[in-house]
């Protein structure tokens, strides 16, 4: 848990000086060959998200011209608050592939040697053909620069100059996503901010259901998820002097259609387009990141790595076991430090399943769900102590592959019940609950809480204030009957 973060910004950065020139040693007790849940942020972009001289031609790089710092402080501050792990995605744009290789990966290479503490990946945030963006996870391995360059230099949207139409289509993605699932160490694909371009309720922009269920039939292992809460969430609290009309600026710095509680309305509307693709079986997965370009508090409109969401994987703190834990939805998010630990727990008799994992029970029976989450004290970085107000059960059920891929809707999804403090017992930090339910087929559960009192996520108003209203959910647990 972030204790107290009273000092300004300026002091963390002194903090972060400090920590490279006297090589502070970590005081984080986790132990690396040990299981457990590790925060980290799949989504920041350093000085080498360029700006661009356009009057040039080709165009010419402007380092930290987009987002400002190094990729040393962005490692930094995410050790500051908490994170264990971290992946430095940049932008893409004109030949930025050699931006990459000859100035990014050098300085990523420093930063592990002096942060060492924060285990940290190498990727980007790909220029979706046909899309948007999405966070291309590269895996840890020697040649993992070179796999970097050939997948922006073949697939990048806006690498080539002049602008190629024909790599901003589908058929581009999926010709990528078909040389990725045949990489001797596949990456892992998380599109970004998946409802940012949309123009209404379920009223999709540059992504689209159809588009999410071809990526993860082509290479299930590698396109796994998507961000269930998008970063830029500082949007409302910036200092910037051209942020004058405040009541327009929506958390996640979406447009037409706002974020519901922090996350997308692909994850939080409940029956929605993820219960729709959890209730085919598909195991995919969401998650939560910063988006960090530049700090609210310099004029920017985001908070710090790990500052405010966090994805948690069940892993072993090293590249491999932390990819595999994201690949096999060992995952559960969270915003505002609401919680620390998740664990959703589906047994029957001696035979037990977790989150991402599947459980074989009996037809026409019943399994038990307990649920343990630790809600940490101390104040988190926004000077609160946020406190779990309820805890809601979700079942829904598993029938088979939508007839219809454009599909976004599971009317089987229910909250089967909710949890309020009267419920659960404490022990410590942790909240303890369970709940026996009837299994008449194949089905998948997963867990949400909140602060609030909302009983579903309501659409965020203008210049909300993101501490106010935090969210929890966990990936699924499925089970299956034989």
């Amino acid at each position: 848990m972030v204790i107290g973060t009273t000092r300004n910004v300026k002091s963390l950065v002194f903090l972060g000086v400090l920590s490279l020139l006297f090589g502070c040693t970590s005081t984080d007790s986790e132990s690396p060959n040990a299981r457990q849940w590790l925060a980290g942020d799949h989504h920041i972009h350093s000085r080498y998200s360029v700006g661009w001289d356009r009057e040039q031609n080709p165009p010419a790089p402007i380092v930290g011209g987009d987002a400002i710092y190094p990729i040393q402080m962005n490692a930094l501050m995410g050790k500051y608050f908490g994170l264990s792990w971290m992946v430095t995605t940049d932008h893409g744009g004109p030949n930025h592939s050699k931006i990459h290789l000859e100035l990014a990966y050098p300085e990523l290479v420093q930063s592990r040697l002096v942060v060492s503490e924060v285990i940290q990946f190498y990727g980007m945030e790909l220029d979706t053909p046909g899309g948007e963006h999405s966070s291309l996870i590269i895996p840890h391995t020697d040649d993992e620069a070179e796999m970097l360059r050939r997948l922006e230099s073949d697939f990048g949207r806006v690498e080539a100059f002049p602008v190629d139409p024909g790599r901003d289509t589908e058929a581009k993605m999926i010709e990528a996503l078909v040389v990725m699932r045949t990489m001797k160490h596949p990456p892992v694909v998380i599109a970004n901010h998946p409802s940012r371009t949309a123009t209404g309720d379920r009223e999709y922009g540059r992504y689209d259901p159809a588009e999410f269920r071809r990526w993860n039939d082509t290479a299930p292992e590698v396109a796994v998820g998507m961000a269930g809460a998008p970063g830029h969430q500082a949007i409302a609290l910036t200092n910037h002097p051209l942020a004058t009309n405040k009541e327009r600026l929506l958390r996640g710095a979406y447009r037409d259609f706002p974020t519901m509680g922090g996350f997308d309305q692909m994850t939080a509307k409940l029956g929605g387009f993820w219960d729709s693709m959890l209730g085919e079986g598909r195991r995919w997965w969401i998650t939560a990141n910063s988006d960090s370009h530049k700090h609210y508090s310099e004029g920017g409109a985001d908070f710090w790595p790990g500052e405010y969401s966090k994805t948690y994987v069940y892993a072993e703190k090293n590249h491999d076991s932390i990819l595999a834990g994201l690949r096999a939805g060992h995952v559960f998010v969270t915003t505002g430090d609401l919680i620390s630990e998740l664990s959703v727990d589906v047994t029957q008799g001696n035979r037990s399943a977790s989150i991402g994992d599947e459980l074989v029970a009996s037809p026409a029976s019943e399994v038990t769900v307990n649920i343990r989450v630790r809600d940490p004290e101390g104040v988190n970085a926004g000077g609160e102590n946020a406190e779990v107000n309820r805890i809601d059960l979700i079942v829904g059920g598993v029938t088979g592959k939508a007839s219809d891929p454009a599909s976004d809707k599971n009317d089987t999804a229910r909250v089967v019940h909710r949890f309020t403090p009267q419920e659960w017992s404490r022990d410590g930090e942790y909240l303890l609950m369970s709940r026996t339910i009837s299994v008449d087929g194949p089905l998948y559960v997963r867990v949400r809480g909140t602060n609030t009192n909302e009983l579903e996520p309501e659409k965020d108003p203008p210049a909300e204030n993101p501490w106010r209203d935090l969210w929890f959910y966990s990936n699924p647990v499925f089970v299956t009957t034989q």
